[in-house]
C-alpha cells in the first residue's frame, strides 16, 4: 500500500515538472543565446527599444521576452549620471492610480537621480503609453512572463480542467480534475487571479537583482512601491537621511520602511522621527527598501517562500523572518510616512468601486498640511521595539504543487 502511494505521488510530481518545463520551453526560458543566435548585448544600440505587438497572445509573449532581453532604459541620454536610488513599482491594471503615482514622482525633489523600474503583469497599450510618457528621470519597464493574461486557459492561468475552488477533495478526486490532490490548508483549490501577485513579486525580486543590467555594480537599496502609492516630495531626501542614520546608529538594520499606514496625522511632529522594529507585514510592506545582502538572505529561503501556504508575499516574508532566516529581520521605519496608499479598491474589491479622483484629492489635502514639515535636517530615534519572530495564521490559497514548482524555478533559471 505504502509503495503504491509513493509511486502515485512520484507520478504526480513528474507530471507537474513536465507541465512547468513545457511552459518554460514555450516561453524560451530554456533556450540559450547560442541556439537563438541572439546578438551579444554589447553590440546592441543603447536606444534599441523593443516593439510591442498586441494582436495575439503568441505575439505578445514574443514582445515581452524581447523587451526583457533588450532592457531599454528611456531617458538614459538625458540623465547620464549615476543612479542614486532605484524605485521598483509593481503594476497591474489600474491606470488611473498609476497616473497619480507618476505625477507624485514628477513633483519629487532630485527625481533626476532616480531609476524607475516598472514591473508589469498586465500588458496594454494604455499602460505602456503612460509609462513611456515619463521624461523626468530614467525609466525601465520589465514584464512578468507568466502572467495569467498570457495563459488564459492553462497553468499558470486558470485551466478549465482545474478543480473548482470550493469543491471537496473527495469530490475533486472523483471528478479527476487536474489539481485534485493539492487543495490548500483550508480545503480550497487555487485561483489564478489570487496566486499571480505572489508569483509576480518573487519573480520581480529575482529579475531586478540578477538580470537588470542597469543595476550591475549598484550597491544601494531598492525601494519597492505599488501602482496605488503616492510619494511625498522629500522621499529621496528622507531616504538619504535614513541611510546615513543606519550607517552611524543602526548597522544591524536589515531593511528600510519609508512608508506606513497611519497617513499624515501629526506629521509635523513625526517628520524627522524613526524607530526600529522586527519586520511585520501589516506595517512595513509599503515603501520597503531592500539591500542586495537581504536579497541573498531571501534567496537562501527560496523553497520555503515558494512552498508556504499563503498567497500573500508579505505574510510569507514575515513567516520567513525568524524561521528560515534565523535572525528576524530588523527594519528602520520612518514614522512620518513618505508613501501614501491611495488604493480604495484592490485584489478583493470590485473595480467599479475604484474612486481614484477621491484618492488623489485626499492625498493632495494631506500633502498641503504636511508641506511645512518636509525635508528634516536630521533624524531622531523615538522607539526601539523588540525584534522577534511574529507568528501568524497562514491565509492559504497557495497549496497547488504547480505554483510551488514554478515559483522555485525563477531562481533556478537565473
Amino acid at each position: 500500500m505504502r509503495l503504491r502511494f509513493l509511486k502515485k505521488n512520484l507520478l504526480i510530481i513528474l507530471g507537474v515538472s513536465f507541465i512547468i518545463a513545457t511552459v518554460m520551453i514555450t516561453t524560451r526560458v530554456f533556450i540559450s543565446d547560442e541556439v537563438t543566435g541572439v546578438v551579444a548585448q554589447e553590440n546592441m544600440l543603447p536606444d534599441d527599444k523593443a516593439t510591442f505587438h498586441y494582436s495575439s497572445v503568441p505575439e505578445l509573449i514574443k514582445s515581452i521576452y524581447n523587451a526583457n532581453y533588450k532592457q531599454y532604459v528611456q531617458n538614459a541620454n538625458t540623465y547620464p549620471g549615476e543612479t542614486k536610488l532605484v524605485l521598483v513599482i509593481q503594476v497591474h491594471n489600474r491606470p488611473d492610480y498609476l497616473k497619480i503615482l507618476i505625477k507624485s514622482l514628477e513633483n519629487a525633489a532630485e527625481v533626476h537621480n532616480l531609476l524607475l523600474i516598472f514591473s508589469h503583469d498586465y500588458f496594454s497599450e494604455e499602460i505602456n503609453y503612460i509609462v513611456q510618457g515619463i521624461t523626468f528621470c530614467k525609466v525601465l519597464q520589465i514584464y512578468f512572463p507568466y502572467s495569467t493574461q498570457l495563459y488564459p486557459s492553462e497553468f499558470p492561468g486558470q485551466d478549465s480542467r482545474d478543480c473548482p475552488r470550493d469543491i471537496s477533495k473527495d469530490d475533486a478526486l472523483k471528478t479527476g480534475c487536474l489539481n485534485a490532490e493539492h487543495p490548500d490548508s483550508y480545503g480550497h483549490y487555487r485561483d489564478a487571479s489570487i496566486t499571480q501577485t505572489k508569483h509576480h513579486w518573487w519573480w520581480k525580486l529575482h529579475f531586478v537583482w540578477e538580470r537588470v543590467q542597469a543595476l550591475q555594480g549598484y550597491s544601494g537599496f531598492v525601494v519597492f512601491l505599488e501602482e496605488d502609492n503616492f510619494i511625498l516630495p522629500d522621499l529621496y531626501h528622507l531616504f538619504k537621511e535614513m541611510v546615513k542614520y543606519r550607517k552611524s546608529s543602526c548597522p544591524d538594520c536589515d531593511m528600510l520602511a519609508l512608508g506606513n499606514y497611519n497617513g499624515l496625522a501629526e506629521f509635523d511632529k513625526l517628520s524627522n522621527k524613526v524607530q526600529t522594529a522586527g519586520w511585520m507585514s501589516t506595517k512595513h510592506n509599503i515603501g520597503m527598501g531592500i539591500s542586495r545582502e537581504v536579497y541573498y538572505k531571501l534567496m537562501g529561503c527560496n523553497n520555503d517562500f515558494c512552498s508556504y501556504d499563503d498567497y500573500n508575499w508579505d505574510w510569507t516574508l514575515q513567516h520567513l523572518s525568524g524561521t528560515c532566516i534565523s535572525k528576524p529581520l530588523k527594519v528602520l521605519v520612518a514614522q512620518g510616512s513618505r508613501v501614501l496608499h491611495t488604493g480604495n479598491c484592490g485584489l478583493h474589491q470590485n473595480k467599479e468601486a475604484c474612486r481614484p479622483e477621491l484618492a488623489l484629492k485626499k492625498a493632495q489635502v494631506s500633502l498641503k498640511l504636511a508641506k511645512a514639515s518636509l525635508f528634516p535636517q536630521s533624524l531622531a530615534l523615538t522607539n526601539a521595539d523588540s525584534v522577534e519572530h511574529k507568528a501568524h495564521m497562514k491565509n492559504g490559497g497557495w497549496g497547488d504543487i504547480r505554483d510551488h514548482v514554478l515559483c522555485n524555478n525563477y531562481a533556478k533559471r537565473l
